[in-house]
């Protein structure tokens, strides 16, 4: 059921704008690719031998099923084939699951037993207390349900014969993802926000595995960097409804506009069975997932004109999305609470949910409309967003504190400690930190550090602290300035610049008491380039010091 089909009440100028507003087209959005899975109902049952034998009857004569028990245990009235092994491990997704068991001391693939020329599973009902897959949604095909859904479990496992498609959730953009640099570790936040475990990790980048996501988002909505972006729709589509909402529903006649986020499935039913109590102001949008969106969209749409923008999220909602969006409410609340906006205009409603809907407190007026379009880029959106709301808040502070983990701040150096390595701008991923050029200097630009935390791992100094703050003025944020710098420091002999001043200060600190640097000519060696030192050892020993010289 789609919003616009929702018989909503329209008593009211508002009602009546909102159900203009609903009626109207959103225009396209853009496609996104197909992910295919096949399955011919080759099914294996885990658990105990009465229990694995009932559900066995009620899925055989659709599916083709396979028992797994315990060593030693038996069972009766099955016909089938029946496997006694413990389980070590299970993997994949419909159509292509792996089962690897415990037999006679070695690790066996069950599948390649049971199909040689197809060793996988294409669906598994697991039934045992503690089954093997425990992420918080389950890979499409497998199946752990309580008993007192095992019926619905059965009665969809039915189902899943033949040839199915999904749409691809995600893009991914290695290039410029914070996950990690040289071997340094850096941002983790999208694998621990996915409750699928479809994402890993691949070295200083990340790997999504298409078949196991099932388009929650949150991974799109916790990148720092927006290197992986929600698909389906795209934020610029979802951004260009919204505006297009709003500006419908004021041109309609309707004030003081409430945005209602909910998803497509648990959510759509909560508000259709509300409707008839849901403020008449309160615009609904229907989203795949209700973590499909973040923060960037929620002060988009108060810059579009949302007087408020609640989150409705229902118990089926993973544990991974809700802390997710939780910590970007508290990021959020924190923004608008500075520029002196009530923070209840971003709102998540868990439970009940009529009550909350119909006093939500958001009794404020909406802010001007802002004019920038929707785009993919959430760093630039949400720069566009807070520039809007700055522009029109009654508070312009200059700085606020974020809450720990907020993708905004700064780096603080300890000029005494950093020896202007340039270590740190090698590994920086976002292009916040730049070397001098032909001088000595560490630039910084603040709004494109994402807080990773690599430049702070690299700092072979220890020299790199970080704080998660806000920087409102947009040309401070942009504007690269200077960290550290000092003077170059030139060779002895030739005058070539190959370090700095304050590198052969710490350097010659550090040796001076050496045994190896107690002659006057091996710590002058120290304030020469490599060719020179080079060449003074050669000259020093008699050897060959120039091209009209001999070895001798």
């Amino acid at each position: 059921m789609s919003d616009a089909s929702i018989p909503w009440p329209a008593v009211t100028s508002n009602g009546q704008a909102r159900q203009k507003t609903l009626a109207a087209d959103r225009g396209e959005v853009q496609p996104t690719s197909l992910i295919s899975y096949a399955s011919s109902g080759h099914t294996l049952i885990i658990g105990e031998s009465d229990t694995v034998v009932v559900a066995a009857s009620k899925l055989g004569s659709v599916l083709s099923c396979s028992l797994l028990l315990a060593p030693g245990a038996s069972t009766t009235d099955f016909s089938g084939t029946v496997y006694h092994a413990q389980v070590q491990s299970i993997s994949g997704h419909l159509g292509h699951f792996k089962v690897l068991v415990e037999q006679d001391g070695e690790n066996t693939d069950l599948g390649a037993l049971s199909r040689p020329g197809q060793p996988f599973f294409d669906l598994v009902l697991d039934l045992r207390d503690k089954p093997a897959i425990d992420s918080e949604v389950l890979p499409p095909g497998y199946y752990a349900p309580k008993a007192e859904v095992l019926n619905d479990a059965i009665e969809e496992m039915q189902t899943l014969v033949g040839g199915f498609e999904k749409p691809k959730y995600f893009v991914y953009d290695p290039q410029i993802c914070a996950h990690g640099r040289s071997g340094l570790s850096g941002c983790t936040r999208c694998i621990d926000a996915c409750p699928t475990k479809a994402i890993s990790s691949l070295a200083d980048t990340i790997e999504v595995d298409p078949y196991l996501c099932q388009g929650a988002g949150s991974c799109s909505t916790a990148c720092p960097t927006g290197a992986i972006v929600y698909a389906y729709p795209r934020a610029k589509d979802t951004l260009r409804h919204i505006k297009t909402m709003l500006a419908s529903y004021r041109a309609a006649g309707g004030a003081n506009p409430v945005l209602l986020l909910h998803d497509s499935e648990h959510g759509a039913e909560q508000v259709a069975s509300l409707a008839g109590n849901i403020p008449e102001n309160i615009l609904p949008l229907m989203l795949e997932e209700i973590g499909s969106v973040g923060m960037d969209t929620w002060l988009a749409a108060l810059s579009y004109g949302a007087s408020g923008v609640l989150l409705l999220c229902p118990d089926h909602v993973p544990a991974s999305v809700s802390h997710e969006m939780e910590h970007q409410v508290s990021i959020g609340r924190t923004l608008l609470q500075s520029m002196d906006y009530d923070e209840n205009r971003i709102q998540i409603i868990k439970n009940s949910f009529a009550q909350k809907l119909s006093n939500n407190g958001l009794n404020e007026t909406g802010i001007g409309a802002a004019g920038f379009a929707g785009m993919d880029e959430k760093r630039t959106t949400l720069r566009l967003a807070t520039d809007h709301l700055f522009a029109q808040g009654n508070e312009k502070p200059e700085i606020v504190s974020l809450p720990d983990g907020a993708p905004f701040g700064r780096i603080m150096v300890d000029k005494q400690a950093c020896t202007l390595c340039m270590a740190c701008v090698s590994v920086c991923p976002a292009g916040a930190l730049e070397a001098g050029g032909e001088s000595p200097r560490l630039g910084f630009i603040e709004w494109n550090c994402v807080q990773c935390g690599i430049c702070e791992s690299a700092c072979p100094e220890d020299a790199i602290t970080r704080e998660q703050r806000f920087l409102f003025d947009n040309d401070q944020r942009m504007r690269s300035r200077t960290l550290n710098e000092d003077q170059p420091f030139q060779c002895i002999k030739c005058g070539k610049e190959f370090a700095t001043q304050s590198v052969m200060d710490k350097m010659q600190s550090k040796l001076k008491d050496h045994w190896m640097y107690q002659k006057p000519d091996a710590l002058n060696r120290l304030k020469m380039c490599e060719d020179c030192r080079i060449e003074d050892m050669f000259q020093a020993e008699g050897g060959l010091t120039d091209s009209h010289r001999t070895i001798q």
